[in-house]
């Protein structure tokens, strides 16, 4: 029985992950759980799960819980996250949360020697040299919940690192994928919600749009897998059924396909090396789906991903500001205050006026990320 603590757990990737828990009850426990403010989502998962430790957003929330739910054992914000993280009665660490809000937690369950299930490319994207360091010194396993990372991870099984030509990570192209940069100038945050192939949540699909979540998972496989970026190419790939592959030095290319379902790749990472039976995956059928297209990525066309190329070559604590930037701009448009394509205006203005602090400790990428929202939000103003 493992005991699991699930960081995000109202969040799409957080449900998912509790799917799989539910299927395989007699394997998995779920210890402990983080939330946001969202009582009514959590409430349920509360009393079916009963979960030793919960940790809300801030105090009004563990009030407003505690009025409903008779728990002894509610922690808040980020140091409740650090808590549960590193707690010596959990097994595994899924990192579901969404932004940089889930790096303090990360480095502190590695401390703990605690296995992670890591679906916040954030934490990597933000400080990638500081986790992966932490990681290989106290020898715990970062084991990807991302479709594309785990896809990589698999192709890689019992293959010699040193034969790869390249990592080509798959993309969707989101939900302006058909569109024209003119078509984009009247684009709604609706429109934006409205991916074709994956249901997730309101920042990644927003991400997945501008092509941002992209080059967060460019940034994230140089780290997971130790990868140059001049190795690591996308493609645009509509249906969402390769979702990575790897070319090998004979020119060989092995990929990893299947139905777009993030079920499958949490439920790897946590059973890993073993694989279970998951009854709610709908079986790939290639002679239903016909064809498979691809086509070359258009960096033109979406810079947001050029940029975060350009951050990650550049190092140190440039993709800090990328993150960071790029997760104001998108709260600023999800709330009305900013048109669509502002979004990458404003991650580009952050950029420019950056000078880079190359090797940070963790206080100062802090600081930095903090900087850059004030800076982002400066400019709206």
């Amino acid at each position: 029985m493992k005991k699991i603590t699930l960081l995000g757990a109202t969040g799409s990737i957080g449900k998912q992950t509790l799917d799989v828990i539910r299927e395989h009850h007699h394997l998995f426990e779920l210890y402990g759980l983080s939330f946001g403010r969202n009582i009514d989502k959590a409430i349920p998962l509360i009393n079916e799960f009963k979960p030793k430790k919960i940790v809300v957003q801030d105090i009004e929330t563990k009030r407003n819980l505690q009025n409903i739910v008779n728990h002894d054992y509610i922690l808040v914000g980020n140091e409740g996250m650090i808590e549960i993280s590193a707690d010596q009665d959990t097994d595994v660490l899924v990192n579901a949360v969404m932004g940089s809000v889930g790096l303090e937690a990360t480095l502190c369950a590695i401390h703990a020697n605690k296995q992670i299930a890591i679906a916040n490319k954030e934490t990597l994207v933000t400080a990638g040299h500081l986790v992966m360091e932490a990681a290989r010194s106290r020898k715990v396993s970062l084991l990807p919940v991302d479709s594309e990372h785990s896809a990589i991870f698999q192709c890689l099984n019992g293959e010699n690192h040193k034969d790869v030509n390249k990592v080509i990570i798959t993309a969707s192209g989101g939900s302006f994928r058909d569109k024209t940069r003119k078509q984009l100038d009247n684009v709604t945050i609706d429109d934006a919600l409205n991916h074709p192939n994956w249901s997730m949540g309101a920042k990644i699909t927003v991400d997945s749009a501008t092509m941002m979540n992209k080059g967060l998972e460019v940034i994230e496989a140089h780290w997971l897998f130790n990868m140059p970026y001049d190795k690591i190419d996308v493609v645009l790939h509509k249906e969402s059924v390769i979702h990575s592959m790897i070319e090998f030095a004979d020119q060989s290319v092995i990929a990893q396909l299947g139905t777009p379902d993030m079920r499958v790749p949490i439920q790897y990472a946590l059973t890993y090396p073993a694989r279970l039976h998951l009854p709610q995956a709908k079986s790939l059928n290639l002679t239903e789906v016909g064809q498979l297209h691809f086509a070359e990525m258009d960096f033109d066309r979406f810079p947001c991903l050029m940029m975060a190329y350009n951050a990650g070559r550049e190092g140190g604590t440039m993709p800090t500001v990328l993150n960071a930037a790029n997760e104001v701009a998108v709260s600023l448009f999800l709330q009305g205050k900013i048109p669509f394509l502002t979004i990458e205006r404003l991650i580009e203005k952050a950029l420019e006026q950056h000078r880079t602090i190359q090797k940070p400790n963790l206080e100062t990428i802090l600081e930095v990320d903090q900087q850059t929202r004030l800076q982002v939000q400066a400019y709206l103003n």
